[in-house]
């Protein structure tokens, strides 16, 4: 095909796909390609999009001007993810360098994919003249620091939230290969300029990001970088308290003054404490933290959202900030044997569609799976799902065991993925990789004390292509 777009002698773009199976960033360019897909094909949905991100790491040494790993076109707008999720997804294919396709209608664009999709600033990280990708700093479990150098001797950094609430992120112009001892930092969603003297900070929301571009400069042109976090936890047991902490810190080298900090809980919740709080002064390299606890009194509804705002002057004027935190509210499953199927999820990620309840995981759809099938054994209920998956529900301590039988289900003869059991964040089974036509396998496990059990099914090391994963008559006891 290069060879043939050589001769017809016009300039024309070649762009590769055989979705990544055979390593074509190793010879796609000599082959006279201009981008090569590096993945099996996107789906417009969070599992899916970070399932194909994590294929990227170590990739970034093959991309460069000529020659372009292309980790599948945008979802942006297509309306299966949030707007959190969707920013992540612009500026971390942005920092990689990616052919920035839009995959949605773009003659019906909302005003919140405009902003995301028209952003000067992102788009102008992916188009740097230099051509590096990207990459990957830093993996801290649920939060990352990825980052890359830009022509003009600035760099970027985007903070990614990978968790179920909210987190305060940190990173340094030094974790960025950049030296000095003061640095200009434009929030490039917000476009706001701050100082700082190397910390990197940000409230970051679940599943979202802060992206940051940082100059070394020679004295304080702004004013100071200041954060307010608020941090109350992912979820909310039903009438019980919780405590908040509100936090407010100064990275830049000029003083914060006059600070007031408030905090607003939801219609049926009392705040015991200072919920209200005058701070004369914030100094440099310094943090304000307050831990307020938080009652029930009348709660409605299924969910806690709380909203935080702080008013403060500095050498460059007044400023404000603002921050939130939430969650779903929990309630542990009843005694006896609940079908994971009936099972309220606290979180629900798939790789391909929903995840499915007494089903296969079907197609892209919700309701379009078949019957739970492994090796031709036919199972009456289950879980139906596609690597990556995580299913997670509350528990609250009170049961007992999980009991499964694992397989890739009949509705494709390839795949392969792995199953894991956790509780509280701690492994408590897995299987080894399976693969179509391995017999399927019995899991029980233990669960006492545990609060939260994730299910997990993973792609088996190769890419998630028809990694179809049942869990066949899935429950736990209580």
């Amino acid at each position: 095909m290069g060879d043939a777009i050589k001769k017809t002698g016009r300039p024309m773009v070649y762009a590769l796909c055989e979705w990544g199976e055979n390593q074509p960033w190793l010879w796609g360019k000599g082959s006279g390609a201009q981008l090569w897909r590096t993945t099996g094909d996107i789906s417009d949905n969070w599992a899916s999009m970070t399932g194909i991100l994590d294929q990227q790491v170590g990739l970034e040494k093959y991309s460069g001007p000529g020659g372009w790993n292309d980790p599948d076109m945008l979802e942006v707008g297509n309306g299966g993810m949030t707007d959190a999720e969707y920013r992540s997804h612009f500026a971390l294919w942005s920092l990689m360098n990616a052919p920035l396709l839009a995959g949605n209608d773009i003659r019906s664009m909302p005003d919140a994919t405009k902003k995301i999709l028209e952003n000067k600033d992102i788009v102008a990280l992916d188009q740097d003249f230099a051509g590096t990708q990207g990459h990957k700093v830093r993996d801290d479990g649920d939060t990352e620091v990825w980052s890359k150098p830009m022509s003009d001797g600035s760099a970027a950094v985007v903070l990614f939230n990978r968790g179920l609430s909210g987190a305060t992120m940190t990173s340094s112009a030094a974790e960025l290969g950049l030296s000095g001892k003061d640095f200009r930092v434009r929030d490039l969603w917000t476009g706001a300029d701050t100082e700082t003297t190397g910390t990197l900070r940000a409230l970051v929301p679940s599943h979202g990001s802060a992206v940051f571009r940082v100059w070394p400069t020679k004295a304080p042109s702004a004013a100071p970088s200041t954060t307010l976090s608020l941090d109350a936890g992912e979820y909310f047991p039903a009438g019980k308290p919780f405590t908040a902490k509100l936090s407010l810190t100064n990275d830049g080298s000029t003083p914060v003054a006059a600070a007031r900090v408030k905090l607003t809980a939801p219609a049926g919740w009392r705040i015991d404490g200072r919920g209200d709080a005058f701070v004369p002064a914030v100094l440099p390299g310094k943090t304000w933290q307050e831990s307020v606890r938080i009652a029930p009194v009348n709660p409605s509804g299924d969910k806690v959202s709380l909203s935080a705002d702080a008013s403060y002057f500095t050498a460059w004027g007044a400023r404000k900030l603002t921050a939130d935190a939430g969650g779903p509210v929990v309630t542990p499953l009843p005694p006896g044997v609940t079908p994971m199927s009936k099972a309220p999820f606290v979180v629900s990620e798939n790789g391909w569609g929903p995840v499915e309840r007494g089903t296969s995981n079907g197609e892209n759809k919700a309701g379009d799976g078949n019957p739970i099938t492994i090796n031709g054994q036919v199972y009456p209920d289950g879980l139906g799902a596609h690597a990556p998956s995580l299913v997670r529900v509350y528990l609250g301590g009170g049961c007992t065991s999980f009991s499964s039988v694992v397989g890739l289900d009949d509705e494709f003869a390839t795949g392969s993925i792995t199953f894991e059991v956790h509780g509280d964040g701690k492994t408590l089974a897995s299987t080894d990789v399976l693969r179509h036509g391995a017999p399927a396998q019995t899991l029980n496990v233990p669960l006492k004390g545990v609060q939260v059990l994730d299910l997990i099914v993973t792609d088996g090391g190769d890419g998630n292509n028809t990694d179809h994963a049942d869990w066949a008559n899935a429950a736990v006891t209580c």
